[in-house]
């Protein structure tokens, strides 16, 4: 359900496909893609690349701290040292997304 939920919110991003909570998250894109979904104006989404990965999940960690209140449960180094994110961590992280932002 939690995937649906992000696929549905993502699927117009362009370079974003979720497919599992692992290697879909990998270069900052999605985590983006969800929070622009419901904040559009606090960054431009069209200028945003994955391969600057670590620039990718800053920005997503810090607009959702700081316009939803969610905190960056998720360690950018560690983010950006992995290309096979732990899917238990990336699940725990889009799990308070889901619970702050599902009813905005």
């Amino acid at each position: 359900m939690l995937l649906t939920w992000c696929q549905c919110r993502t699927r117009d991003y362009k370079g974003v496909k979720i497919e599992n909570f692992s290697t879909s998250w990998n270069d900052g894109m999605a985590f983006c893609a969800l929070i622009h979904h419901y904040y559009p104006d606090a960054f431009d989404f069209d200028k945003l690349e994955p391969k600057n990965r670590r620039y990718n999940f800053e920005l997503a960690f810090r607009v959702a701290d700081e316009k939803a209140g969610i905190m960056p449960l998720l360690d950018v180094d560690d983010m950006v040292m992995m290309k096979k994110p732990d899917w238990k961590c990336v699940f725990t992280y889009v799990q308070s997304l889901y619970k702050r932002l599902k009813d905005e």
